[in-house]
C-alpha cells in the first residue's frame, strides 16, 4: 500500500507535469476556422465588409505570437477590385504579408478548463507595407477541448496614413470614379488555435 504523503507528492508532481506539457505544447491557427474582416466606406455612406482568407500563426512556448496574414488572399467578393486593391492599395509585389505579433500568458490559456472563457487586453504590433504601429485589442478567449478561440470585443481602427495608403486609397477612388473612400477601418477577427505537439 503506497503511504498517503508519497501518495499526495506522486499527484502533485503528475499534475504539474501535465500542466508544463500543456503549457508547452505548439499551438497552431487554424486558417479555416479563423476570420478577419474590415469594413470599408465609399461615397460617404456605403459600407462594405471584405476578408483575408489565408493566414498563418503559432503561439510558441514562452507566449509570443506571430500571424502572417496573405494580403494577396483579400476577398472583396469582386475580383477586378481584388485586384486593384492587391496591386494598387497593398503592393503585394513588394509587401506580400502583414503581420501581427504580441506576448500572451501561455500558462493562463492553458489552464483554462474547456468551455471557460476569459476577456484580455492584448497589445499587439501590426507591420504591413513598411509600417509597424502598435494597437490594443479587448479580446474574449474561449477554451475549447483542443485550443483556444479569440475574438475581438470591438473592432480595432486601422487608418491608411499609418501605412502608407493613402495614395492608394486616392488612386481606388479614382479608376473607381467614386467621390469618397474611407481611410479609418474598423477591423475584427475570430482566430482558433489548436494544440498539438
Amino acid at each position: 500500500m503506497i503511504p498517503r504523503t508519497l501518495l499526495r507528492l506522486f499527484l502533485t508532481l503528475s499534475f504539474s507535469l501535465v500542466a508544463l506539457n500543456s503549457a508547452q505544447a505548439h499551438w497552431s491557427l487554424d486558417n479555416q476556422a479563423s476570420t478577419l474582416s474590415f469594413v470599408t466606406v465609399k461615397a460617404d455612406h456605403v459600407a462594405e465588409v471584405h476578408t483575408f482568407d489565408v493566414m498563418s500563426g503559432t503561439i510558441g512556448d514562452a507566449g509570443e505570437l506571430e500571424i502572417s496574414i496573405e494580403l494577396a488572399s483579400v476577398n472583396t467578393l469582386i475580383p477586378i477590385r481584388n485586384e486593384r486593391m492587391q496591386a494598387m492599395l497593398f503592393e503585394t509585389s513588394l509587401f506580400p504579408d502583414a503581420t501581427i505579433s504580441a506576448s500572451v500568458d501561455i500558462e493562463a490559456l492553458a489552464g483554462l478548463a474547456a468551455g471557460a472563457t476569459q476577456m484580455l487586453q492584448v497589445e499587439f504590433t501590426l507591420a504591413m507595407h513598411g509600417d509597424s504601429n502598435s494597437y490594443v485589442a479587448d479580446v474574449l478567449v474561449s477554451r475549447l477541448q483542443g485550443g483556444i478561440v479569440a475574438s475581438t470585443m470591438k473592432p480595432i481602427i486601422v487608418t491608411a496614413d499609418s501605412y502608407g495608403f493613402v495614395t492608394g486609397v486616392e488612386a481606388l477612388r479614382e479608376v473607381a470614379g467614386l467621390p469618397s473612400i474611407s481611410r479609418a477601418v474598423p477591423v475584427s477577427f475570430t482566430v482558433v488555435f489548436n494544440q498539438g505537439r
